[in-house]
């Protein structure tokens, strides 16, 4: 594995999500859990988490390794964005604290494993499951010459990894900007591949995806853009709004609420 990288803050970019591998697999031993719900293609599940027609309760499974847990103003953050953009009113979020890995970095197929060895909760009736593993080393896709750093990643239709420490190092190294709202930014963004933006197992009424890169959405100041290829970090970019006083964290545009209505969305 490669060694951990070390970024200076100028040379920063935020690649938020974007690696949507649904054909990762690993061996599972589990038996009589029906796990194929939770197995399907990023955005697969957009209709089943926005509306209330199959599911009506959210259960979020949240592991962390010990030390590395989301701040309570994320996760509240979090809770509100799903309320505002989806029917679900009964939200249950399940805590599990884990050991390290104790890894220098990891690929997308090493998380994978780690999901498929602590994950506990799958769809059971009308209750939808999501899985958000937070680790505590970096990506291994991280590239120390081109000073890309990934804050998160979707990988399959309910599951989530969320780079803990590389949240940590990028919020620690603003003075305006906190680990919460680093999270918060990472946690409504990754969500937002899951609910199917942008065109991820879903169709948009308008078409809006940036031609530049896959699954983001084209329209300034929305929660779906990809910073990273607008030639600006997300960090900069939330430094920008606080010092003019704005909300540090992006809000979904117009054309990606247009295709959550779509699929059964507020």
């Amino acid at each position: 594995m490669k060694k951990i990288a070390l970024y200076a803050l100028c040379s920063f970019g935020l690649l938020i999500s974007c690696s949507k591998d649904s054909d990762i697999s690993s061996a599972d031993s589990t038996i009589n859990i029906d796990k194929s719900g939770n197995r399907l293609s990023t955005g697969a599940s957009a209709r089943n988490l926005l509306s209330n027609d199959t599911f009506d309760k959210l259960l979020i499974e949240i592991d962390y390794v010990t030390g590395f847990a989301p701040t309570a103003g994320a996760i509240a953050n979090f809770e509100e964005f799903l309320r505002t953009y989806t029917h679900k009113e009964n939200i249950e979020l399940k805590y599990t604290a884990l050991s390290s890995p104790d890894e220098e970095t990891l690929t997308l197929e090493e998380v994978v494993d780690l999901e498929n060895e602590n994950r506990d909760e799958y769809n059971n009736g009308s209750t939808l499951a999501i899985y958000i593993y937070f680790a505590d080393a970096p990506a291994d896709s991280d590239d120390d010459s081109e000073g890309l750093v990934t804050l998160g990643a979707v990988y399959r239709n309910t599951s989530m990894v969320i780079y803990e420490s590389t949240v940590k190092k990028i919020a620690n190294s603003s003075t305006s900007v906190s680990t919460e709202e680093v999270e918060t930014a990472t946690l409504l963004h990754e969500f937002g591949h899951l609910f199917g933006l942008v065109n991820l197992s879903t169709q948009s009424v308008n078409e809006h995806e940036d031609p530049e890169s896959d699954n983001h959405c084209n329209v300034d100041g929305c929660l779906m853009r990809s910073e990273l290829e607008f030639g600006s970090s997300l960090l900069k970019q939330m430094e920008k709004n606080a010092s003019k006083g704005l909300a540090t964290i992006p809000d979904l545009g117009p054309e990606c609420i247009l295709d959550l209505q779509k699929y059964g969305g507020r």
